[in-house]
């Protein structure tokens, strides 16, 4: 954290002059997402949406998330005021900066601003959803240029590091209610001020916000984050913005514009803050004039790091035509020793578990950050592929039900990937164990179908790309301590353009049981392979039993599939529900009808033409409006007749022209061709 491209830096240096002389606000145009043509229907889109935003979101207590157009042209916005804040200051500061937005970002699909003069007020907009999904980049850094004196810093930090700790804690958990007379609502979570005295400078004035989508965790992330950069970066100075898309940071030695002068106000940036990166200013009420020798010195680094970025972006290229790997700038990557100390040098006490690409490890960071590391084995070929496709795929993921991808190390034959640690083991681990399946009662059942399903509809549409994972199944479901599902293991996913829903290979990959007939036959893989696994994955959550291992019953019925298609056939689908979910209906009340409902969306998930599945959007629709009307299954894929060798044409899946493997157990396909 903390590097920056060559390419944020230049637009950092060109913006610097203007930033000196001309009042700006806190705005920053994401160019990594592409452009749009002036006048163009997405262009229309923008106007209308933000022209509208104002009274969004004053009609909707402070806090508005949606969108408009179809297609290519649909445009995401997003509005929010700080809690207490008044309707009309609100409207004022979200037409102020969504005017902002439009003329100095007038043609980037993304951007973001926090602005404000008596209030602080968020505007976003962007051509993918980003609700609920936490994002940390690309961010704005100002801070104020005078130093703490050196002789005071221990006593100083001593009294900044507490306050800071416990106003993560305070925001990240906060909910407010307000006066009826000010906006308050979803836009009061995690949105906490305070301030604390300390010797020789006063007191110590402190603002953090997250916006209302994120997660508890995720505000708390972003936020620590700010502040760590802050002490590796800045530490110091005296006093620091740091403005992101998911969280604002903000700490004064004095009242910021009325922020603090009673329990009402609401603090925010200075009026006309400078849109770069990490530019020299002030931001105290004092001294707001730059001297001219202050200028001509700027002019002289501006100078130098201009010729310094030109050698840098010689030297870039030609790294990248001997690596083929993009590591995103949201990984970080980590020294081996420091891996090795975390994991007691690859102890066998922290052995987590062992896959088709080696060994996971649990590890605790000298921050105390516990994680898990896969260590991929030194001789596969196929390991380094998936450790390229890994880190390429998952740095660009950031969702609840993804596992978070925190750094890799990569050196000699070490191939290292670092993840947020999951307590909770995989979902193998308790459904298919006769005891511990006891502890997955029918509500948790369901908060792992739905959690699933929300994190593969990111995956499918709410991406930057979409995404094919190609190996869905239990064990690549992890749980974290509230048993919320999290996917994980993407060495076999694909990314395509929005515009590009699936491919063919001549390598097939996957799990036996979770892969759909079209790609086993044929090696055609797409958006709904995964809907295909994951209604296995939803008759296994419900009956407790394997798919792959299923008992054979009758001369019918060869996996788990084609049994409950036959209690579907038979009116019997109840004989399908987990004995120990039976149980719980008798001892008390539960939703029969969501189970079967269930059971039903299962069935249409594993039909044979891919045609007939729903979508994951349509699926989630399915599973939470409980008015909507499922249609009728058709016969699934893989219904066997004469045994697992044939496909439900009764040819043998070997004569298409695909070559061909799977695993009848839960070991996972090594043969991986990544875009």
């Amino acid at each position: 954290m903390g590097k920056k491209s060559s390419v944020s830096i230049l637009c950092f240096l060109t913006i610097s002059f203007s930033a000196i002389s001309v009042s700006a606000q806190n705005d920053n145009c994401d160019n990594t997402g592409g452009n749009f043509k002036p006048n163009s229907p997405y262009d229309k889109n923008r106007h209308l949406i933000l022209s509208a935003l104002p009274s969004n979101v004053t009609a909707h207590h402070g806090y508005f998330n949606g969108s408009i157009g179809l297609g290519p042209d649909r445009i995401y916005a997003m509005g929010m005021c700080a809690p207490g804040a008044a309707s009309e200051d609100c409207s004022y500061c979200i037409k102020d900066a969504s005017k902002q937005l439009l003329q100095i970002c007038p043609n980037q699909t993304e951007a973001f601003s926090w602005s404000g003069q008596e209030i602080v007020c968020l505007v976003r907009y962007g051509n993918k959803s980003f609700s609920g999904v936490l994002v940390l980049e690309p961010y704005n850094v100002y801070f104020n240029y005078k130093d703490i004196s050196k002789e005071d810093q221990n006593e100083f930090y001593s009294v900044w590091d507490g306050l800071m700790s416990r106003m993560i804690g305070v925001a990240s958990s906060s909910v407010r209610n307000n006066s009826s007379t000010s906006l308050s609502s979803s836009s009061s979570k995690y949105y906490a001020k305070d301030g604390a005295p300390v010797p020789v400078y006063g007191r110590i004035y402190v603002l953090m916000q997250c916006t209302p989508d994120v997660t508890s965790e995720d505000c708390k992330l972003c936020l620590q984050r700010s502040v760590d950069y802050y002490k590796i970066w800045y530490n110091g100075k005296r006093g620091c913005i740091i403005l992101r898309p998911s969280c604002f940071f903000r700490w004064e030695l004095y009242t910021f514009s009325g922020g603090f002068d009673s329990a009402n106000n609401i603090s925010s940036p200075p009026s006309s803050p400078p849109p770069s990166a990490a530019n020299v200013t002030d931001i105290t009420k004092k001294d707001k004039r730059i001297s001219g020798g202050i200028v001509a010195a700027i002019v002289i680094v501006i100078v130098i790091t201009l010729l310094l970025i030109a050698v840098g972006v010689v030297i870039f290229k030609r790294r990248k035509q001997n690596q083929d790997t993009t590591l995103q700038s949201e990984s970080v990557q980590f020294d081996l020793k420091t891996i090795e100390v975390a994991t007691s040098n690859f102890s066998e006490s922290n052995k987590l578990g062992e896959g088709g690409f080696g060994e996971v490890y649990k590890g605790v960071l000298p921050d105390g950050t516990e994680v898990a590391v896969k260590r991929l084995s030194k001789t596969s070929v196929q390991g380094e592929t998936e450790f390229k496709n890994e880190v390429v795929v998952v740095a660009k993921l950031q969702h609840r039900n993804l596992v978070r991808l925190l750094g890799f190390s990569l050196q000699g034959e070490e191939k290292l990937l670092v993840y947020e640690f999951v307590p909770n083991k995989s979902l193998d681990f308790f459904l298919f164990d006769s005891l511990k399946r006891a502890q997955l009662d029918w509500t948790v059942r369901h908060n792992i179908i739905n959690g699933i399903t929300r994190g593969i509809l990111y995956l499918h549409q709410d991406s930057r790309l979409t995404i094919i994972h190609r190996d869905l199944k239990a064990s690549n479901i992890l749980l974290d301590a509230n048993m919320n599902p999290k996917i994980s293991d993407f060495g076999m996913a694909r990314t395509f353009e929005m515009d590009q829903g699936g491919a063919n290979t001549r390598r097939v990959v996957g799990t036996f049981g979770y892969m759909s007939p079209e790609y086993v036959t044929h090696g055609q893989f797409s958006t709904k392979s995964d809907v295909y696994s994951f209604g296995v994955l939803i008759l296994e959550i419900i009956s407790g039993k394997k798919n792959s291992s299923f008992y054979r019953i009758d001369s019918s019925v060869n996996n788990l599939v084609t049994y409950v298609w036959k209690l579907w056939k038979n009116n019997s689908l109840t004989e399908l529900i987990d004995p120990g979910i039976q149980e719980e209906c008798i001892v008390e009340e539960c939703k029969k009808d969501e189970i079967t409902r269930c059971i039903h969306i299962g069935l249409l998930c594993v039909q044979e033409n891919p045609a007939d599945r729903p979508s994951m959007s349509k699926i989630h629709q399915m599973l939470t409006n409980s008015s909507l009307i499922l249609p009728l299954p058709r016969p699934p894929g893989f219904f066997f007749p004469n045994g697992p060798g044939l496909n439900s044409s009764g040819q043998s899946s070997q004569s298409a022209s695909k070559s061909f493997t799977c695993s009848v157990d839960e070991a996972t396909i090594t043969s991986v061709n990544p875009r």
